[in-house]
């Protein structure tokens, strides 16, 4: 595993180690011993092609993220929300694949999103803090104010995701 800094402070690409021969492949996903986080809630998602997941955040107890694609391929997308930042309210985007085998570490104060591009896209999280629904919030996917461009125009979204705030307007209601 190799750990890639980014210009956002605290955002990290994981590059990671992968073993394969004529019966498959081992993929080193996480080893502690290099990106030095604790995490103790994990899971995963299933994504079909065109969907697209987020902006999510929580309020009170913010969660590191540590994102890996199992299978298939998504543009994964983060807000910096940090109001101390020097990359306040902006976004880095990356490809994270089965097949290109890179992971992103997303400190506590971060936006996340993802879309999918693949029939068939298993997304797993490692994460330093529960979920908390009460907590959770978000940002408008096509917030004009955010300049990002996604793959297509009108992607597959959940009515909750489709109400949320642009970054504006949640910074105004805070």
């Amino acid at each position: 595993m190799k750990i890639i800094k980014t210009k956002f402070k605290g955002l990290l690409i994981i590059k990671q180690k992968l073993n394969k021969d004529r019966r498959g492949y081992l993929r080193e996903c996480f080893n502690d011993k290099i990106l030095k986080k604790k995490f103790f809630f994990e899971y995963y998602t299933k994504s079909k092609k065109n969907v697209l997941r987020g902006f999510h955040f929580q309020i009170k107890h913010q969660q590191c993220k540590y994102v890996n694609v199992l299978k298939g391929k998504i543009l994964d997308c983060v807000v910096d929300l940090r109001k101390n930042s020097r990359t306040f309210g902006k976004s880095f985007k990356i490809i994270l694949s089965a097949n290109n085998c890179l992971g992103l570490y997303i400190p506590r104060g971060f936006a996340h999103a993802y879309f999918s591009y693949e029939k068939e896209n298993i997304i797993y999280y490692k994460l330093d803090n529960y979920y908390k629904p009460l907590y959770e919030r978000g940002l408008r996917w096509n917030d004009k104010d955010l300049r990002i461009k996604w793959p297509i125009k009108k992607p597959l979204i959940s009515n909750k995701d489709k109400k949320l705030p642009s970054l504006k307007e949640y910074l105004q209601k805070k």
